[in-house]
């Protein structure tokens, strides 16, 4: 893995303020509520770059690509972003809570030659066209890379963390509280000893994408588009897999507009492949209880290294499906590896959206009958409410995805269901801006 340090355009508080206000989570995790909330917080927040609002009037040479260029180009020369006078790789703290625990994930911000998805660079997820259009527009229009990739080394010498915490320890470029109260702190690495032992300990590493398939693949094909040697390489986060501070939430599967008896189906015709388990809870007051029984039993076997996950379907009862045949992922997936055919979401995807529900990966990719949800403080409690209050016909609870897992299935050249994971906390954008 080719990466080199770079000389980032950073928001100068002399000018905007708090730079922390500047600063917005990755495009696709942004709706209308927080756009308008982003917007709002700081008239340089970089959501008007990122994910800009689009207006009726809207056309080839006014909209809000063009508008992201316009604002880019400004604050540059009004010095609402001003670059750096030297080359850096910058190291990025991230202080969060989660679980009732604290952790602190380590991760350094570079330029990374783009190659091939291959030996070097090994992707885990599906992606979209929509999105990676979407993408593309914005590079084409500014030439500018503002969110990470975010991706996945491992160094059992951990040098690049040594480095990071020495780095700490000097005043900060950035330190602000997003949203989930996770605190950023940005540091710059310039030291040429310390340069040069970054990039030694990455020349033989090969990364797995943990986030940002999409802004990637984008890369790659703006390259081919242009040929500009600056686009060769994309800026990027790194964060070893060692990192007590690497956690992979569960995204869990939110179904509705189903066929009315497909749905009440369902439990009947899981049978034939899973033990089904009820939780029932006759009284309100229970309800809470049996919930919290249904997620300790899919802890507790995925702990075994069982197939197992969790079904509520608003009728005072919750379920867990445990694998029993296995043979039926042999048969429903026969071209993947036996790893694969092992993961959670890839059999719940083959063995039940697929086939007592009929939804198959167009109807997935479509989002027609599917919501995600991933596993942040209250998700599941609000995925019960959907239910409940009939927006949703079905709420399936997923286990998370383990790192052993990801490197294997990435090691075979293979991809899981979109949204199959969350690395949390996000990598936001704005911290640094790479610019061609």
């Amino acid at each position: 893995m080719e990466i080199r340090p770079f000389r980032a355009f950073r928001f100068d508080e002399k000018v905007v303020g708090d730079a922390g206000g500047c600063i917005a989570p990755p495009y696709d995790v942004i709706d209308r509520r927080q756009q308008e909330q982003l917007y709002k917080k700081n008239k340089y927040n970089i959501v008007r770059i990122t994910k800009g609002k689009q207006k009726p009037a809207d056309n080839e040479s006014n909209n809000q690509y063009t508008r992201a260029a316009d604002y880019f180009n400004d604050w540059i020369k009004k010095g609402v972003l001003k670059q750096d006078s030297a080359d850096a790789f910058y190291a990025h703290i991230q202080d969060f809570e989660i679980g009732g625990g604290k952790f602190q994930r380590l991760s350094f911000i570079a330029l990374m030659k783009l190659e091939e998805f291959g030996k070097m660079v090994r992707p885990h997820e599906e992606t979209l066209d929509e999105p990676k259009l979407d993408r593309l527009k914005l590079l084409r229009a500014t030439a500018a890379n503002f969110g990470l990739v975010f991706m996945l080394y491992e160094d059992k010498k951990k040098i690049a963390d040594r480095i990071i915490r020495n780095a700490a320890k000097q005043k900060s470029l950035v330190d602000f509280l997003d949203e989930q109260k996770t605190r950023h702190r940005l540091f710059a690495i310039t030291a040429q000893k310390d340069i040069e032992a970054i990039v030694k300990t990455m020349r033989n590493k090969s990364c797995i994408i943990a986030d940002g398939h999409h802004r990637y693949e984008t890369g790659l094909n703006y390259f081919r588009e242009t040929g500009n040697p600056a686009a060769a390489y994309q800026m990027s986060a790194f964060v070893n897999v060692l990192d007590k501070g690497l956690i992979v939430l569960a995204t869990h599967r939110l179904i509705g507009g189903l066929e009315y008896s497909r749905a009440e189906r369902l439990l009947a015709e899981l049978e034939r492949n899973f033990k089904v388990t009820e939780f029932r809870f006759d009284l309100p007051s229970i309800k809470d209880k049996a919930g919290k029984k249904m997620l300790a039993q899919m802890k507790a076997e995925n702990k075994k290294g069982k197939n197992i996950f969790g079904i509520y379907c608003g009728n005072n009862a919750f379920y867990t499906a445990l694998l029993k045949n296995k043979r039926a992922m042999d048969s429903a997936a026969c071209d993947m590896s036996r790893g694969w055919r092992s993961l959670d979401v890839p059999v719940l995807h083959k063995l039940v959206l697929e086939k007592p529900l009929r939804l198959n990966e167009k109807k997935l990719v479509n989002g027609l009958n599917i919501e995600y949800t991933e596993d942040t403080e209250g998700a599941v409690e609000e995925a019960i409410a959907k239910v409940d209050g009939g927006q949703k016909q079905i709420a399936f609870f997923v286990n998370p995805v383990k790192i052993r897992q990801l490197k294997k299935i990435t090691s075979a050249g293979e991809k899981i269901p979109q949204k199959s994971t969350y690395f949390y906390p996000k990598m936001y954008t704005g911290l640094t801006i790479n610019k061609m």
